[in-house]
């Protein structure tokens, strides 16, 4: 609908080639550093703030010569489960009891192809640290460059400042928080989205863009959300601009409402 009414060949805010902000550029490019030397990273954030977005762009690095990427989120599973996805991800063909050998033999194949190797854990804060534990002895006997990153919540710090997981926390080479935007880099996602597609920055008129700032709350995926529920208002309309109309339109649906009141009752909690 969004490309038919606007005359594009991609749709905004809902493609694959992620808009990093600056603060996920720096984290990006710390990531590749400690994966020089064998890294253990650990990127923490609230929902919604760019941890997928982030995760996203280092997947697409498994398209690049010379890297290789694994990357999961199916995390609630038990070691065995989650070690069949490494397995599949490495195009590991082995029976249960050769698969841990076969996993470290592979990563071993591709350094020796002068590739680096990166795995991705997503929604880490839901994984069961015995579970962890054992992927850390796993990755241990990975070779140098390779660096392990642990996508997750505040709830995944928790876990490991506890004493019982020390043996986890200290390998930590690489530690960031996500945090909120601001409403310039909001307005600035906007904007490179906008410019991704070929639109110009006036297809969000004024009002409409000040009213999707105030009501993402510095969250870019609710950001996210909304630009793109307000272009497809837009497109009922049959208008080729968003007024703030349309982002009314969407900011009156329930899950918005809802979203508003919490947003409402943090505030309260706070001042």
């Amino acid at each position: 609908m969004i490309k038919a009414n606007f005359g594009l060949t991609k749709e905004p805010f809902n493609h694959d080639e992620p808009t990093l902000l600056p603060q996920q550029k720096k984290m990006a490019e710390m990531i590749k550093i400690h994966s020089q030397h064998g890294g253990f990273s650990v990127i923490i954030g609230n929902p919604g703030v760019g941890k997928t977005v982030l995760r996203q762009h280092i997947d697409n690095w498994g398209k690049e010569r010379g890297t290789v990427v694994v990357s999961f989120s199916r995390t609630m599973h038990t070691y065995l489960n989650i070690l069949k996805q490494i397995g599949e991800s490495l195009k590991v063909d082995a029976p249960t009891s050769q698969l841990e050998k076969e996993i470290i033999q592979a990563a071993f194949d591709h350094i020796r192809e002068r590739k680096t190797l990166y795995t991705l854990i997503d929604e880490a804060h839901l994984m069961d640290m015995a579970v962890l534990k054992k992927l850390r002895l796993l990755f241990e006997r990975f070779p140098k460059k390779h660096n392990l990153v642990l996508f997750g919540q505040r709830d995944l710090l928790y876990y490991l400042s506890m004493t019982i997981n020390e043996d986890i926390k200290s390998r930590i080479t690489y530690s960031q928080t996500v945090l909120p935007l601001n409403d310039e880099d909001l307005k600035r996602y906007i904007e490179r989205e906008l410019d991704v597609v070929g639109l110009g920055h006036n297809t969000f008129d004024d009002a409409a863009t000040e009213l999707i700032l105030r009501s993402s709350q510095g969250n870019l995926r609710l950001c996210r959300n909304l630009c793109y529920g307000s272009l497809i208002e837009a497109c009922r309309d049959n208008q080729r601009s968003v007024s703030i109309r349309q982002v009314n339109d969407v900011l009156v649906q329930p899950h918005w409402r809802s979203h508003a009141e919490l947003i409402k009752q943090q505030v309260e909690l706070t001042s």
